[in-house]
């Protein structure tokens, strides 16, 4: 049974996707697939992956987790499961901790060798999705703040706007962690609304189902639900600065500059190969990919004799 994993990098296009996947449940389980979604993962099954603290240790808490997931995966072999889809935008990390590091997913690495782990040691293809850094940071900031997130400050914003940390280093660990996976990237801005495309190009399955498959879930507030929010934990609305039509935009115009170039950095490597670590689809259709076959000893692997570190 092939693993291929749906970590994404947004919460609007993973949510979309899972309640396609959801809708969906019943035929593509009669055409051999099987999903995982944040009900699962967040219900007990992976529990202790990422080890919680306690009087269990790290180890005997990844242990029990291999028994659960290793019961749970024979479960679907039995039923006639040929490939399992794996989708939480968690997996990787949360957006709050990044607002907290102020960088992009700086423990992804152990993170999903952890899940590698967990999940016997094999993990067939993982499915990525990126954004243009200032669309992404705006979005998860507008997301924290009905959560009762900090407006950030000045100084916050522009160690987000100029911190080196790209999607180029979060793929680079990415592929370290999971050296014998492959790893497709798509890009949020073209397949964000497309979930069914999205299945066609994780597992080849010809005439994916079509039902609900436009739905877009979880869109980020506008400006002004996010002034509501703070108006009703009564903070000052006008806190959410240069701020456009509609959204919210807390970047200054020179730091979007920014890290728009920084993106296109990160296009351009993708676009060039990236390294042979990846490949790049940026058109639905499936027609623009590139893949770049990485040569001898250009990949490393990460062991999996983590069980006594612990991630934040």
């Amino acid at each position: 049974m092939d693993i291929i994993l749906h970590p994404g990098a947004h919460r609007t296009a993973s949510t979309s996707f899972q309640y396609y996947m959801r809708q969906n449940a019943a035929p593509l389980r009669a055409r051999g697939t099987a999903f995982w979604g944040p009900a699962e993962m967040r219900a007990g099954l992976l529990t202790g992956v990422v080890p919680r603290p306690g009087l269990v240790p790290a180890s005997e808490q990844l242990r029990r987790a291999r028994g659960r997931v290793a019961l749970q995966m024979a479960k679907l072999r039995d039923a006639g499961a040929e490939r399992l889809i794996i989708s939480d935008e968690n997996l990787i990390g949360s957006p709050l901790r990044n607002i907290r590091d102020m960088r992009l997913y700086p423990a992804i690495g152990e993170r999903m060798a952890r899940y590698r782990n967990a999940l016997g040691g094999r993990i067939d293809r993982v499915v990525f999705s990126i954004r243009a850094q200032d669309a992404y940071w705006a979005s998860a900031l507008a997301f924290s703040i009905p959560r009762h997130g900090a407006i950030p400050g000045a100084v916050a914003l522009d160690h987000m706007a100029n911190s080196p940390r790209s999607w180029k280093g979060v793929i680079t660990d990415l592929a370290c962690a999971l050296p014998d996976a492959q790893i497709t990237v798509l890009l949020h801005e073209s397949f964000a609304s497309v979930p069914e495309r999205k299945l066609t190009i994780m597992c080849g399955l010809a005439k994916p189902p079509q039902c609900h498959a436009r739905e877009w879930l979880n869109r980020s507030p506008d400006l002004d639900t996010l002034r509501g929010h703070l108006a009703e934990r009564g903070q000052d609305p006008d806190q959410l600065r240069h701020a456009g039509d509609g959204g919210w935009h807390p970047f200054t115009k020179e730091q979007r500059r920014t890290l728009r170039h920084r993106y296109s950095d990160d296009l351009d490597w993708l676009r060039a190969g990236a390294d042979g670590l990846a490949q790049l689809t940026e058109n639905p259709a499936g027609a623009d990919t590139v893949k770049t076959p990485a040569a001898a000893g250009s990949r490393r692997g990460q062991t999996d004799d983590i069980e006594q570190r612990r991630l934040a």
